[in-house]
């Protein structure tokens, strides 16, 4: 690249080793070269220095695990272009990688879907946009009665056998995968995806708190979009939701959009599942950066006004939200923002990711 170098100069920076107060970021060739704190730079000679206002916080780029698409684009869509077009969009919103999400679909479909994404990791990624890290499998083994947006004429249950082939037509490259535990009665599956380091995935589920617990012990680890499509709360069946407040073993996803749960109801949330195992997650579908109007979602027409994606007027599908505001958003709903730390840092794992900040740089 031979471009200038860049000093960002003045902020916090939140790196993966701890906090800097009123330090600097040197990036050479589009990559981070050095930081640490203003006294350690030595010399700013040759350089673009970009001032940074002391209330101002760097932060680690945001993972996405769970977006199906975003400008007009879809994973489903299984082409070059539309992938081009995600990946270049997102860093826009913050976002530096993602696992690339499907729906349930017709075998077909889904497997034209897992093949291009291969082909695109192995070929097509590029510098300066969002790297795909790999693919979530979100669908079709999923309980029917909890399909919400999922076409339920597709869903299957789980299958071992149709697993593994779309694992070698994706090339390894699936990462997490989103079933219904109650459906894998042997947990033949979920047994399987540990065996292979791959991430299972309660979500679209009825499961009872005694099944996930059955689950978990076979190697069930994370809560796809935390209350939408589950189990809730009871106080004689604790489900899915109780399950993810209660056992440590579970990283949990929630679309922080103020729509699929209510900010009360997301500042609980974070304070029961804390910063350990809380993941910030989209779930945004093709009409995120676009206006309202239809757009497609698995074959369905998807109506989207005012920050909703609705399949129906009860039914919410995806979301438009973007990861920078899913973030701002919680340092709302928990009352950790700005500079007001009386409650403490946010702080939210992105994947193997910490990340914690007051504002945007």
């Amino acid at each position: 690249m031979n471009s200038k170098p860049i000093i960002l100069l003045g902020g916090t920076i939140y790196g993966e080793d701890g906090v800097i107060q009123e330090g600097y970021m040197k990036i050479e060739d589009g990559s981070i070269s050095s930081m640490g704190s203003k006294q350690e730079l030595h010399s700013m000679e040759g350089c673009e220095v970009v001032q940074v206002p002391t209330e101002y916080s760097i932060i680690p780029g945001l993972i996405d695990v769970h977006i199906h698409g975003a400008n007009g684009s879809d994973t489903m869509d299984a082409t070059k272009e539309s992938l081009d077009v995600m990946t270049a969009i997102l860093p826009a919103e913050g976002t530096t990688s993602f696992l690339a999400t499907t729906i349930t679909e017709k075998r077909a479909v889904i497997e034209d879907a897992l093949k291009n994404v291969r082909d695109y990791m192995e070929r097509h990624q590029h510098a300066g946009q969002a790297e795909i890290l790999g693919i979530h499998l979100e669908g079709p083994f999923i309980n029917p009665g909890r399909a919400g947006a999922q076409p339920v004429q597709s869903i299957l249950k789980p299958d071992l056998e149709a697993f593994m082939k779309w694992e070698q037509l994706s090339g390894g490259t699936i990462k997490l995968v989103t079933l219904a535990p109650e459906l894998d009665g042997d947990h033949a599956l979920i047994s399987y995806l540990r065996s292979k380091g791959i991430v299972a995935s309660a979500g679209h589920t009825s499961a009872t708190y005694e099944q996930m617990e059955n689950a978990i012990d076979a190697g069930l680890s994370h809560v796809t979009h935390l209350f939408n499509q589950m189990s809730g709360l009871h106080h004689r069946e604790p489900g899915v939701v109780g399950a993810a407040f209660a056992r440590p073993e579970l990283m949990v996803e929630l679309i922080a959009d103020g729509v699929h749960v209510k900010p009360e109801v997301v500042n609980i949330a974070y304070r029961q599942v804390t910063d350990e195992r809380f993941i910030l997650i989209t779930d945004s579908m093709r009409a995120k950066c676009l206006k309202n109007g239809q757009y497609d979602l698995g074959g369905q027409m998807v109506t989207v006004k005012d920050g909703m994606a609705l399949l129906d007027p009860d039914t919410l599908a995806g979301s438009v939200l973007k990861m920078n505001h899913a973030f701002t958003n919680v340092q709302d709903f928990t009352r950790r923002s700005g500079n007001d730390y009386q409650n403490g840092p946010l702080r939210i794992r992105q994947g193997s990711l910490v990340s914690s900040t007051a504002k945007e740089a």
